[in-house]
């Protein structure tokens, strides 16, 4: 959802300094989340844009758009609706310590930084982006660096939450520990 919001942002030219017109623009764009075959598609104002989303431009944009309170206000608000029904599945870097606090079910997932880079270089690549492991390592970095000390929502590990350490796991292996974590907990 950020990264729709940071998306709109590029393409209204609006200076990643100008927090206002940031929290303004958030407030009225409406985005959705869709299931498909392919996976999950997003929408912002019923155009799919779920692959540009990825772009480099945007990843480098993203941590300065989800910085401002505003933003911030909008998309927790958004975020918590979908979950009131329950049985969803949200992933993020506050969802477990500022948007779902109560969840019942809420997992830190870690990975090495070269796997991380390893993941991100091939994502890019499927897309056509070649990009240099080391550019992509310290952007991740940085990215993690802005998000760690950003006042609004700060990345961190929430309490009472299971790390995972991803490294050396498949998507696959991924999701078996969280379906067998949530069958713990509703007692299947």
């Amino acid at each position: 959802m950020y990264r729709a919001v940071t998306l709109r942002v590029l393409e209204e030219k609006i200076p990643l300094m100008d927090s206002a017109r940031i929290g303004a623009l958030a407030e009225g764009i409406r985005i959705r989340l869709e299931r498909s075959d392919g996976g999950n598609r997003v929408y912002v104002d019923d155009r799919d844009v779920t692959r540009e989303i990825r772009s480099a431009q945007v990843t480098q944009s993203v941590s300065a758009v989800s910085s401002y309170q505003g933003v911030r206000d909008v998309l927790v608000r958004e975020q918590r609706q979908m979950a009131e029904a329950g049985g969803v599945v949200l992933e993020g870097r506050d969802i477990a310590t500022v948007v779902l606090p109560e969840a019942d079910l809420k997992i830190f997932m870690i990975a090495r930084i070269d796997e991380r880079v390893r993941r991100r270089k091939s994502e890019l690549e499927a897309e056509g982006v070649t990009v240099d492991s080391e550019k992509l390592q310290q952007e991740i970095l940085e990215r993690d660096r802005l998000d760690s000390t950003r006042e609004a929502s700060p990345l961190r590990k929430a309490p009472g939450s299971l790390e995972v350490d991803t490294s050396s796991m498949s998507i696959e292996q991924q999701v078996q520990i969280v379906v067998d974590k949530a069958k713990d907990i509703v007692g299947v």
